[in-house]
């Protein structure tokens, strides 16, 4: 795809006006309407203004740079880099700090990069090929030998899973495969859809909190995501602080 239909579609996609998109990165409607017909040749400066004035993700502004004909500006770097040493603390103490309630990271696939001991308490009689880091936790979410046969309400809580998945038409058909269809709605809503789990220290009923790294200059850095489990009552808050405390050996980043 050539540099002016890749601009024009983010923009369209977006539902951003030419002028607005102008006036957002410092130019005039005029020149990005000669950018975008392939009449004007942007410089490198402007490529990055108008990818930050559509606030692309780092990996989509690499890419309309290159579509331009500039080399990448963003890194990407292995969380085993030294550089992302930093990071890898960060993110150890924060699953930490969530304890006693459960917190993973992931990467932009879904892949498990670090979680809290509590996480051990969604997981509970999952089978050992979906656990581990690097192992897709959608996957382990809906499928049948993993959290699902315990999802009270799997097919609600599962479009909250298959959203996500836009970008991955493979594993987003395999995991449809595994939801039923959703019983008819009452009507009613609360304030958030929760994860209705049956466990060993009772039903948990949990909602979650999903937080990224706004500041990153790193395209691994910046597709990472921490979701954290959160008690939506008292009942699942006792639970989890009993189960924290019946166990207090695990070791945080295990599951």
């Amino acid at each position: 795809m050539d540099f002016p239909q890749a601009l024009r579609e983010r923009r369209t996609h977006r539902r951003i006006s030419q002028l607005d998109l102008a006036l957002r990165a410092g130019t005039t409607q005029r020149h990005l309407s000669f950018i975008e017909s392939g009449r004007s040749a942007p410089g490198r400066n402007m490529v990055v203004r108008l990818a930050e004035s559509l606030e692309l993700p780092l990996r989509e502004r690499n890419e309309l740079l290159l579509a331009a004909g500039y080399a990448p500006v963003y890194p990407e770097s292995s969380l085993d880099d030294p550089v992302l040493a930093p990071v890898r603390a960060a993110i150890d103490h924060i699953v930490r700090g969530h304890l006693p309630y459960p917190a993973l990271v992931v990467d932009q696939h879904g892949g498990l990069i670090a979680a809290n001991s509590a996480f051990g308490v969604i997981t509970e009689g999952a089978a050992a090929e979906l656990l581990g880091p690097g192992k897709n936790v959608y996957r382990l979410a809906l499928h049948p030998e993993g959290v699902a046969p315990r999802i009270l309400n799997l097919a609600e809580w599962a479009r909250h899973i298959l959203v996500r998945l836009d970008g991955q038409p493979e594993l987003r058909a395999e995991l449809t495969g595994y939801v039923p269809e959703p019983a008819p709605s009452d009507g009613r809503l609360g304030f958030a859809v929760p994860l209705r789990l049956r466990s060993s220290h009772g039903e948990l009923n949990l909602m979650t909190t999903v937080t990224t790294f706004a500041t990153a200059v790193d395209v691994t850095l910046a597709e990472l995501k921490l979701e954290a489990f959160l008690p939506a009552d008292t009942a699942t808050a006792q639970a989890l602080f009993e189960a924290a405390a019946a166990d207090p050996g695990q070791t945080p980043g295990n599951m």
